[in-house]
This record gives C-alpha cells, sequence and structure tokens, in this order.
C-alpha cells in the first residue's frame, strides 16, 4: 500500500526526503577500487510513494554515502512518465554524473533520456527497464524465472485447474508485462488453468481495490490471483482478511514485501509470496551508475563491477528485448517458516 502510516512517514523522510536534499558538495576525487567520489547521481523512482520503491531509493542512498557519492531522489506521485520526466530534466540542469531510473514507460522517456545522455548524463534503469538505447539495466531477478515461478506457485496451491487473474501495476510498466509474458507461457504447462483476466490497479490502493473488487464480481469461481506488484498484492490481502469466507476457494499470490505481508502470512491469508531485497537493487543500481559515471565500464557485456557488499556483478548480453544487464539474483520464496526473520 502506499505510505500513510507514521512509519511509512519516516520511512520517506529517512529515504526520499533526506536523499533529495542536495547538501553541501564535496570534492570531487577518487575512492576505493577506482570509483570517483562527489558526483551527483538522481534516483528517480515510479513515485515518491510507493514504500517499496522509497526502500529501494534508500538502498541506493547508502551505496553512494559508501562510494562518496550524492543521491538526490525526485519524481512524481503518479506512475506516469510525464511525472517523471521533469526529474530527468532537473538532472540535466544539476550536471548528474548519472541517472538510476523505475521506467513508468518503456518508450515515452527516451526522448528525455537521450537528452541527458546528450550532455553526459549516464543513464541506469532499475527494477522497471526503458527500450532506449545505451543505458545499462539492473534487473531484480531474472524475469523469465519471475514470471514462470509465480505461475508455479499458483499452481502448487489450486491443483494445477481453475480460473486465476491477474492484479498487476501499470498497464506501460515493462517489468510487468515482460513478467505477465512469462506467466502466460508458463501456464501452458497448465492446461486446467485458465488466465480470465489481467486487471490494473497502477500501484494505487484505492485504483487495486477497485479492481479486484470488479474481479471477484465478474468471476465469482475464481481460484486464484497473482498480484506482481506489493501494492496490488498488500491490497488484495488486506481486502481478504476482511472477507475470509472468499479464502474457501480463492489463493493469493505475488511480489510483496515481507514487512507488509506478514500479518496475512501468519493469520493464514496467504500462504506463499515472492520477492527479492529492494534494497539491495538500489544498492547495486547506485554501484552501477557510479561505476559507469566513474569510467570504470562502459555498459558492454561482459564487463565486472565491485558492488561493495554484494560482491562482483557481470554484464550479461542483451536478450529477448533486454539490453545489457545485471541481474541481483533469484526471487525468494516467503512463507510461514520465515517471513518473520525479515524486516524490509
Amino acid at each position: 500500500m502506499k505510505l500513510r502510516s507514521s512509519r511509512l512517514a519516516m520511512l520517506v523522510m529517512a529515504g526520499a526526503v533526506a536523499s533529495a536534499s542536495v547538501g553541501a558538495a564535496f570534492a570531487t576525487g577518487a575512492g576505493a577500487a577506482g570509483l570517483k567520489t562527489g558526483q551527483t547521481i538522481y534516483f528517480i523512482p515510479k513515485d515518491t510513494i510507493n514504500p517499496y520503491e522509497v526502500i529501494a531509493d534508500n538502498g541506493g542512498k547508502i551505496a553512494l554515502a559508501k562510494i562518496g557519492d550524492k543521491q538526490v531522489v525526485s519524481s512524481g506521485t503518479t506512475d506516469t512518465a510525464a511525472a517523471q520526466i521533469p526529474s530527468i530534466q532537473a538532472a540535466i540542469a544539476a550536471h548528474a554524473a548519472a541517472i538510476v531510473i523505475a521506467g513508468n514507460d518503456p518508450s515515452a522517456l527516451c526522448p528525455s533520456l537521450a537528452s541527458a545522455q546528450k550532455a553526459g548524463v549516464k543513464v541506469v534503469s532499475f527494477d522497471s527497464d526503458v527500450t532506449c538505447p545505451n543505458h545499462l539495466f539492473i534487473n531484480q531477478a531474472n524475469t523469465q524465472q519471475i514470471g514462470t515461478s509465480e505461475v508455479d506457485l499458483l499452481a502448487s496451491e489450486i491443483g494445477s485447474s481453475g480460473q486465476i487473474a491477474i492484479l498487476s501495476a501499470a498497464a506501460t510498466a515493462t517489468n510487468q508485462n515482460s513478467w505477465i509474458k512469462y506467466m502466460k507461457i508458463e501456464l501452458k504447462k497448465y492446461p486446467k488453468m485458465k488466465l480470465v483476466s489481467t486487471v490494473y490497479g497502477n500501484d494505487d490502493p484505492a485504483t487495486s481495490l477497485t479492481v479486484l473488487q470488479g474481479l471477484l464480481s465478474a468471476y465469482p469461481n475464481l481460484r486464484g490471483i497473482i498480484s506482481p506488484t506489493t501494492v496490488g498484492i498488500s491490497t488484495a490481502a488486506q481486502y481478504l482478511d476482511t472477507h475470509k469466507s472468499l479464502l474457501k476457494h480463492l489463493v493469493l499470490t505475488g511480489l510483496g514485501l515481507p514487512s507488509q505481508m506478514k500479518k496475512y502470512v501468519l493469520d493464514g491469508t496467504v500462504k506463499e509470496f515472492e520477492l527479492w531485497n529492494p534494497s539491495d537493487l538500489g544498492y547495486l543500481a547506485g554501484y552501477a551508475a557510479a561505476s559507469l559515471a566513474s569510467g570504470l565500464i562502459t555498459g558492454k557485456a561482459g564487463q565486472t563491477f565491485t558492488a561493495g557488499k554484494l560482491g562482483s556483478y557481470k554484464i550479461l548480453p542483451a536478450a529477448a528485448g533486454t539490453g545489457p544487464s545485471v541481474v541481483l539474483g533469484p526471487p525468494f520464496v516467503f512463507n510461514k517458516s520465515n517471513v518473520s526473520k525479515f524486516n524490509f
């Protein structure tokens, strides 16, 4: 859900607001492993309210502080390309060394990002890729593996049979659409499972709730829902938690934050869900951007760089519509046995 609690306010203060303050400039110099210090790097999330985005941005802040660079977090409050373009323009005006962006649209941001590159700003996408040339994508996990594992999780819970639906984020979100493509491919392995609808909550709790209720009304025999978005799955879990009778025939899984989903796993509303550590994703993106801006890598496939506590990473070649990329690691399955051990 989008943060309105005091806990979220603290996250925003610590992650986004504090990061957005440019502060006093560092003197540019050379740091560990040849990384330049004193560089300014803009993080442009999908929006500045989503708790997942706040945690990821804060991970980038930790990485850049370790290097000796500055982070500026800037974006809108809605998941649209139009809300992100002013932040790209601000990065250009500030002579930022790099931009790290979670694309709300795969192509609409490209003219603005091209202007940034022309001005000497390196471009890294993370979480949700863009189709623009000459950038490096930091992928949270193997795209195909995310899509297929979500279907496999649901299949194991519903006996590989019944109507299912997908509650996604924005219809233009690159990551969501890539995962859904592989979900549909994986569903061919389960001929008794039928995808009846894909709906879009735009990573907004109110919209997610509305489309969820529409699904339940249109498909009273629905057996399963996959929501590959932290806002969508937490909204759906909250609704099902107060409508327990639906759990007699309906299963929910997807991608969620353990801090948001723990209650629903422990009380049986949700059995299993997946994710990676969004803080580590932002941390890796921060090191990748700093390495590009320092001239240590160019983004060419086969090159390697060190990402602090996470170790060494190799840039993978373009494949399946994705340009050169780095994969953080495989998704992790959370359930009643382990969800209480994680606090992000």
